[in-house]
């Protein structure tokens, strides 16, 4: 396939929010879109064996609930991409269903919408930090009930259990653009001592803009905070297991807005059960749309349906940074939200 401008590709649904920036980038580009038929994985495989789209140097996916019909990016479907490929923007914070690394090793800068969805994704982290030292979910229960036995319980017990988040120390695990967003929000809101605990440090005029203190180790954070967030992406395996559940401090709580399959839901229950945790804010799932039994039956656990990032603001602009990072990497600029940079050899 012979093109003057480069050729890009665009997986999922058309454009439906910022029409200027694609019109801008359809002249700079020649844009195709497979169809829904192309994006199956066998015939998406197929098409990357014959080139059926030419030397494409671009990915975009504007929608994160469309354009990943193919399944796993993974060491079956990248060898296949062309050499010409140089970045892939997608909408969505996520990117456990891509393996970066294996893109990184072929060259191909990969770039997620996280910035976008900061905004959103810390405020619901406030919602379910909240709730947890708050006991909501035993509150809203008991006023939905209908029940006047139920609303009186927990017009009288929530209380007992309740504490105020001020001066508590919040560990975040991952202090990227979300964690950092959440520190900065509890720490405005609440005046919560915030410890954290990642790959890399943040810059001391960072740390104290929000009175952060930074852990060597995840074991360090988990022995002093009274409640652990969770926010960094997915990284193979889980990372709250049995034997990490037992070293946070007893009586604590724990919120998780990254991803569900980072933890270990039975653990979880048995932790609750035993007490060694006092309460649960979850915005993700392990097995979603599937939602723990054991877990929804808990009064001191928290539940929303993965929507933490289910903002009109954050669908935007994950649309818009999709094509911003294709268009910015193939027009000689530096990438906006580049994942797996630190990647290449």
């Amino acid at each position: 396939m012979a093109s003057e401008n480069p050729i890009v590709l665009h997986l999922g649904d058309p454009v439906e929010f910022n029409k200027e920036l694609f019109a801008q980038i359809s002249e700079q580009f020649t844009v195709i879109r497979p169809s829904l038929e192309e994006r199956q994985r066998d015939a998406f495989l197929k098409a990357l064996k014959e080139k059926k789209w030419g030397n494409f140097q671009g990915i975009f996916r504007p929608f994160w609930n469309t354009g990943g019909e193919m399944g796993r990016w993974d060491a079956e479907l990248i060898p296949l991409l062309p050499s010409s490929l140089k970045v892939y923007g997608s909408a969505g914070a996520g990117y456990d269903w891509m393996d970066v690394d294996i893109l990184a090793d072929h060259g191909i800068l990969y770039c997620n919408g996280a910035q976008a969805s900061s905004e959103a994704v810390a405020d619901m982290a406030i919602f379910h930090i909240i709730s947890v030292f708050r006991n909501m979910q035993w509150s809203m229960d008991g006023a939905r009930s209908g029940d006047p036995n139920l609303f009186l319980e927990a017009h009288r017990g929530t209380q007992i259990t309740a504490h105020n988040p001020q001066t508590q120390i919040l560990g975040i695990i991952g202090l990227g653009n979300i964690g950092y967003t959440i520190a900065r929000k509890a720490y405005a809101c609440f005046g919560m001592k915030i410890y954290y605990q990642d790959l890399y440090r943040k810059p001391t005029e960072q740390e104290n803009a929000i009175g952060a203190s930074f852990c060597q180790t995840l074991d360090d954070l988990l022995a002093v905070a009274d409640c652990i967030v969770l926010a960094t992406p997915f990284g193979g395996s889980k990372l709250i297991t049995k034997e990490t559940l037992a070293k946070f401090k007893k009586g604590s709580k724990f919120v998780n807005i990254a991803r569900g399959t980072l933890v270990d839901e039975d653990a979880l229950v048995g932790a609750l059960k035993s007490g060694h945790l006092s309460a649960v804010g979850l915005d993700v799932h392990d097995s979603e749309p599937n939602v723990n039994k054991e877990l929804a039956k808990m009064r001191n656990v928290t539940l929303t349906a993965h929507t933490a990032g289910g903002a009109a603001e954050t669908m935007i602009g994950f649309e818009r940074l999709s094509m911003e990072n294709v268009q910015h990497v193939l027009t000689g600029q530096e990438a906006l939200t580049p994942v797996n940079k630190h990647m290449f050899k």
